[in-house]
């Protein structure tokens, strides 16, 4: 699971023919917890694993506004 330091937060492309890619860390706010990674996805819904939780769950992606991306 990637740390919140690691990570700069850029609001999330709903309108984008692919707004999240597998691997991908998204968040409903920046920075927030949790931060769920991307496992898959599939009909506008995410299945996402976070640190909390040891089973992955499917989510709408309209519930996320941020996405993760590498800070450097």
């Amino acid at each position: 699971m990637t740390s919140a330091r690691a990570v700069s937060w850029v609001l999330l492309n709903h309108a984008a023919e692919a707004p999240v890619q597998v691997g991908d860390v998204v968040s409903v706010e920046a920075g927030g917890m949790p931060i769920y990674s991307v496992l898959g996805l599939e009909d506008g819904h995410a299945l996402l694993r976070d640190e909390r939780r040891p089973q992955p769950q499917s989510l709408p992606l309209s519930a996320f506004r941020w996405r993760g991306v590498q800070a450097g």
